[in-house]
């Protein structure tokens, strides 16, 4: 419990300059991202940035991973926009709330562990996928709408100042590291290109054009939604897949972000972390949210290690909405446009596509469906669901093919199996065709010393095995069962009954 409680390392070297200007940086590149995605979800885009400020505020300080950014997220305004439609913003409030509730539970269950059964060809699919989302989330950007509101490509000299910054934004990010990295090459970027605009007053699409920002602080609000057993049925549903696709999301983005710093985040500690920063942004008017791969990437590439800089990203965020709305609102969608492109660019794995020749065809079937999903469905808990189902089948095939039998009778007339590999439900079959029941002797020993009985499957196997010596007054014995394998026979003794040979020289480290 005093880790929970030790949330500042006082011992980490922490480079100040670079943790306020990349929270600065990400403060920026958070207003156009949480007013999308609260327009998703059919919200006002207020309730995006309270999100974004209070889930950020809150998963900075309490966070397993020091540097990650959450805020309100594309995948969790995909889950709620349903809900937003039919029954309105206060059951959202409510659902949010609900979410929390359950990651908390989920957290203090320690289910975050799990995380590592996500095999990495489903690691390349989720982050292929979110980089592929995020890159043609900026694709509306080169929009603005017609007489009739209907949004339209732009044209013209328009299209030509767009295209112009965002290459020159991608240009200064790209460029300016090998010249200097004494401030983030994003913040850069947005700054110069603003200044060119507002300097030069190019016609060109703005924050403002998208929305207002303009706002005070968060208002605490109970959900007004009425406490009866039909509001649990109707919200539950929304408040566990909200659940499970923040969670997530946000322990895939933590496992990202370890192999980028080296470092090893705590999941458990992130999840309650999630579980408290949406039960809190449910009562101060906030849509709900988790980690955002894209801001946590232009984080740790601005060169941020610490909770200072998701900290000051948060306290920027409010001060921009309560006091520099006018200001902000004239910064041009060029700039961030440029900045988010260049985060899907330097998400995606390049590398995975040189694997396809390499990796086994299961894995590269693996990594496209996750891909695929992802990009076209937004559901990034069904994505990595179904990958590790996937995966898990495969492996469960191949190490079904492997066990194998050695066959040889002593000089007493007892028949001996040598068996190796593991014997559970994908290698039943194979291992009820090595033995030849018929014209086998009177007694027969199977010897696991180099297998293992792993599941249910594998004692009905040796119970239906032992029925068919049986049935012809043939005996069996079982050796060299490690310590958890006699386990498993001595809790199914109702349904089989084995002899096991006792061999006191033998040891067995289970």
């Amino acid at each position: 419990m005093k880790n929970y409680f030790n949330l500042f390392d006082l011992k980490q070297k922490v480079n100040v300059k670079s943790e306020v200007l990349s929270g600065l940086t990400v403060a920026l590149a958070l207003i156009p991202e949480a007013i999308a995605f609260a327009l998703i979800a059919g919200l006002s885009p207020l309730t995006g940035l309270y999100a974004a400020f209070t889930i950020g505020l809150v998963t900075s300080i309490l966070g397993g991973r020091p540097g990650m950014i959450s805020g309100a997220t594309g995948a969790v305004a995909v889950v709620i926009v349903a809900l937003a439609k039919t029954h309105g913003v206060e059951y959202i409030f409510a659902t949010v709330v609900f979410a929390g509730i359950l990651q908390i539970l989920a957290g203090i269950l320690k289910l975050g562990k799990f995380i590592r059964l996500v095999p990495h060809p489903v690691m390349f699919g989720f982050v292929n996928g979110l980089a592929i989302v995020i890159f043609m989330s900026q694709i509306d950007q080169f929009k603005i709408p017609d007489a009739n509101g209907t949004l339209q490509f732009m044209t013209g000299n328009t299209l030509i100042f767009m295209t112009g910054l965002v290459f020159l934004t991608m240009l200064i990010i790209w460029g300016l590291p090998k010249i200097t990295k004494a401030v983030p090459s994003s913040l850069m970027a947005i700054i110069v290109v603003s200044a060119i605009v507002i300097g030069f007053n190019l016609d060109t699409k703005t924050v403002g054009d998208i929305a207002s920002v303009k706002g005070g602080f968060p208002p605490f609000h109970i959900p007004m939604v009425p406490f009866t057993w039909e509001s649990i049925v109707i919200i539950f549903p929304y408040a566990l897949i909200v659940a499970a696709v923040g969670l997530v999301e946000s322990l895939l983005t933590l496992n990202l972000i370890d192999e980028i710093t080296e470092t090893r985040g705590r999941s458990n500690k992130e999840c309650i972390a999630q579980g408290t920063a949406n039960l809190v942004t449910g009562f101060f008017s906030g849509m709900g949210g988790c980690a955002m791969i894209g801001q946590s990437l232009i984080n740790i590439s601005s060169g941020a290690r610490a909770r200072l800089s998701g900290i000051v990203a948060s306290i920027m965020l409010l001060v921009f909405i309560m006091f520099g709305s006018d200001l902000i609102e004239r910064l041009p969608m060029a700039a961030l446009t440029g900045v988010m492109i260049m985060v899907a660019i330097g998400t995606f794995e390049w590398a995975s596509l040189k694997t396809f020749s390499r990796m086994p065809k299961s894995d590269v079937f693996v990594m496209v469906l996750v891909t695929l999903i992802t990009v076209f469905l937004h559901n990034l808990a069904l994505a990595v669901l179904i990958g590790v189902v996937i995966s898990a089948l495969v492996f469960a095939w191949e190490n079904a093919k492997r066990i194998r039998a050695r066959k040889y009778v002593d000089d007493l007339g007892i028949k001996h199996y040598e068996i190796f590999g593991p014997l559970f439900f994908g290698s039943v079959g194979v291992f009820n065709e090595k033995f030849d029941v018929q014209k086998d002797p009177d007694e027969v020993i199977i010897d696991f010393s180099e297998s293992r009985v792993a599941d249910m499957s594998g004692i009905e196997a040796l119970n239906r095995l032992t029925e068919r010596y049986a049935k012809i007054g043939k005996k069996i014995h079982l050796k060299h069962l490690s310590s958890d394998c006699r386990q498993l026979l001595k809790n199914a003794d109702d349904i089989i009954d084995v002899n096991v040979m006792e061999d006191p020289t033998y040891k067995v480290v289970s």
